[in-house]
C-alpha cells in the first residue's frame, strides 16, 4: 500500500530541486534559447530590430532563390522552429541552435565589418551547446530506451 509521503517523495525524488545551480542553469539557457530565437525570427518579417538583409553575405545572396529579404523570411520561419524545438526537446533543440550559430558565424565572417557579431554569436553557440549538455541530465521528458 503506497502512502501519500511516499509518492510525494517519489515524485520530489524525480525532480531537480530548483535551489540546484546546474538546474538553474538549466532553465535560464532554456528559456533564453527559446525566446530568443523565436523573437528574432519574428522580426525577420518586420526588420524593426535592424535592417536583417544587410547580414546576409553576398555570396550566400548570389546562391538562394529570391530576394535578400525573401531569404531573411526563410531564416525567420527556421529560427521561430528552433525555438519551439529547444522548448519541446532541448536535448535536440540545443544542438540544432548550436549548428545554426555555426552558419551565421561562417556567414558573419565573410562579410568585412561583421567580426564583432560573428564573436558574439560564437558565444551564444557556446551557451547553446552548455544548454544541449545541461539537457542531458535535467530534461524530466526524456525516455530510456
Amino acid at each position: 500500500m503506497s502512502s501519500a509521503t511516499t509518492t510525494t517523495t517519489s515524485t520530489a525524488s524525480r525532480r531537480p530541486a530548483l535551489s540546484d545551480p546546474g538546474y538553474q542553469a538549466f532553465v535560464i539557457l532554456r528559456t533564453g534559447f527559446t525566446v530568443a530565437p523565436i523573437l528574432f525570427g519574428l522580426d525577420k518579417f518586420a526588420n524593426l530590430l535592424v535592417d536583417w538583409p544587410t547580414y546576409l553575405a553576398p555570396w550566400i545572396n548570389d546562391i538562394v532563390p529570391g530576394s535578400a529579404q525573401a531569404a531573411m523570411y526563410a531564416v525567420g520561419v527556421i529560427e521561430i522552429v528552433a525555438g519551439l524545438v529547444v522548448a519541446l526537446a532541448p536535448r535536440f533543440g540545443g544542438w540544432l541552435v548550436a549548428g545554426w550559430l555555426a552558419g551565421i558565424i561562417v556567414n558573419l565572417l565573410t562579410i568585412p565589418g561583421y567580426y564583432d557579431v560573428a564573436l558574439r554569436d560564437f558565444g551564444l553557440l557556446l551557451g547553446a551547446v552548455a544548454l544541449a549538455r545541461l539537457a542531458q541530465r535535467y530534461d524530466t521528458k526524456r525516455q530510456s530506451y
